[in-house]
């Protein structure tokens, strides 16, 4: 057995002695019924709360500040390098769409230096740019605790935007909150995005018009992120001399990252590029396509709506296998939120997760009460739920979607990531098994479920969060699609169910480092 199979057993042997929960949902009043369409209405209004918000004047006289701010940028870019307005990158002072950061693109607008204190006394962020492999100009930012220096071995975690014209500022607010947690993390704009190039000299797109750079752009920000003086980034060596614009070779905080712990995590279709990528490896997957790293460096995912299943493959979609601890967080309402005229299916939010839980992963599924597509990108007027409900008091803090993404996000990546001594360690598992803080924030409609092992040798299994997590063996109206019941386990000759979990941790974190051979 390889080493990955080995601490996949030993998950798989963990987890099956875990009991069924029950389930709550579907929850509330009957269907069809005048109450049943009175709480719906209240439901879809959430949707409605931030573009509210925002008409709020403090808030619109900081987006529009900014949004000037950000184009002033934008044009003092091309006056250095006229390069960027090449022929060949397909860019102009329009294209890519997003590529001004002004309005809907400027995101959360109190999250920019100048105005937010976080870049004073919080955080340490650098910009840069690299080539990826098809010669288009990346550009982004790595980020570091404030006062972080070479030989911190902090964990680390690369953040993938989403699709649709999704600039890397509407994903600043989970790079500060990954700072403030103690990580290295990067943001950048996917190849036809934001800042970046809108396509290849040869004139290859990016964006909507070609998925694939969610996933091998991707793979390029991972190369460019874990890269070192020792082991530059390819790609810039490659492509040099296609623009004037000076590259940045590798990683400026390279030396204050523990390789060994290494996260990722994307939004929209870049949800489907952190599901793909962290396959890259598996059995049945595509083999490690990255330049810098022998195997696939990725030791835990967060996709934000959605978790990729299997039946995202295909199409162009390389193939999607459960490797490593996951976390999918869905919405209710999607891209383009219209009211429910019937109860969706309570599971039909879960086909990842049972894949996860097939495979013996951990692996958590949120769907947020209320909730649209935008929950986790902040974009001024889109409809989702609050996420700045207070602009007079100079920030966007607390709201409803965003809070919850931010909250539990952070504790999977501390689960998973964190060593004893570590802030975050300690109180991972309390943080994600805090259900009376945030549970009132489920969806009702869908089934939210947990199946994770605990530091302490609790196994956390829960099919209907909602429910209260009562255990039950395999509940009469739940279909048997996750870990089997814990009479099942009694069947099981092999004996490592009576191994203490800390044991069975401990092996799973040192075989799967021994397997991660990383290139100096």
């Amino acid at each position: 057995m390889t080493p990955r199979t080995i601490t996949t057993a030993l998950l798989a042997t963990l987890l099956l002695a875990a009991p069924f929960a029950a389930s709550a949902i579907p929850e509330g009043p009957e269907y069809p019924s005048a109450e049943w369409t009175a709480r719906e209405a209240a439901n879809f209004a959430r949707v409605s709360e931030a573009p509210s918000e925002q008409l709020a004047p403090d808030f619109q006289a900081r987006l529009q500040a900014q949004s000037v701010a950000n184009q002033a940028s934008l044009l003092q870019r091309s006056a250095d390098d006229p390069s960027w307005l090449d022929p060949r990158s397909g860019n102009s002072n329009f294209s890519p769409l997003c590529t001004s950061w002004m309005q809907q693109c400027a995101g959360d607008p109190f999250r920019y230096p100048g105005t937010d204190p976080f870049y004073d006394t919080e955080g340490e962020v650098v910009p840069f740019v690299y080539y990826d492999a098809g010669c288009a100009r990346i550009s982004g930012r790595v980020w570091a605790p404030m006062g972080s220096q070479a030989g911190d071995d902090l964990p680390a975690v690369v953040i993938e935007t989403g699709s649709v014209q999704a600039p890397e500022p509407l994903y600043w607010w989970m790079a500060q909150a990954l700072v403030r947690a103690g990580y290295i993390t990067m943001t950048f704009d996917v190849r036809g995005q934001g800042r970046s190039d809108n396509q290849t000299p040869d004139g290859e797109q990016g964006g909507n018009a070609n998925s694939a750079v969610f996933w091998d752009g991707l793979v390029n920000a991972i190369d460019f992120f874990r890269s070192s003086p020792g082991a530059t980034y390819p790609h810039n060596a490659s492509c040099a001399g296609t623009y004037a614009t000076v590259v940045t070779d590798f990683n400026p905080f390279h030396d204050r990252i523990d390789p060994e712990r290494f996260g990722i995590a994307g939004h929209s279709l870049g949800a489907a590029g952190v599901s793909v990528v962290q396959s890259y490896g598996a059995t049945g997957a595509d083999p490690w396509p990255g330049l810098i790293d022998d195997q696939n460096p990725v030791d835990v995912v967060v996709a934000w709506d959605s978790l990729a299943s299997s039946a995202r493959s295909g199409g162009g979609t390389p193939a999607i296998v459960p490797r490593v601890p996951a976390m999918g967080h869905t919405s209710e309402y999607s891209l383009t939120p219209m009211p429910k005229t019937a109860p969706p299916d309570p599971e039909g939010h879960k086909a990842a997760y049972a894949e996860w839980v097939a495979a013996g992963l951990p692996v958590f599924q949120i769907t947020v009460q209320g909730s649209s597509h935008y929950e986790w990108s902040l974009i001024p007027t889109f409809p989702t739920t609050s996420w700045c409900p207070d602009p007079a008091g100079g920030d966007c803090a607390e709201g409803w979607g965003r809070p919850l993404g931010e909250h539990y996000s952070v504790a999977w990546f501390d689960r998973w990531l964190k060593q004893p001594g570590e802030p975050g360690f300690d109180d991972a598992d309390a943080r994600l098994l805090a259900d009376e803080d945030w549970v009132e924030r489920y969806s009702f409609y869908s089934r939210s479920a947990r199946n994770f092992p605990s530091r302490d040798g609790t196994a956390n299994v829960c099919e209907d969060i909602r429910a209260g997590c009562e255990a039950v063996t395999n509940p009469p109206d739940q279909p048997t699609t996750g870990t089997p019941p814990a009479t099942a386990a009694s069947s099981n000759d092999g004996g490592a169910v009576g191994l203490p979990l800390a044991t069975l941790l401990l092996l799973a974190a040192a075989l799967r480092r021994r397997q991660k051979t990383r290139r100096v």
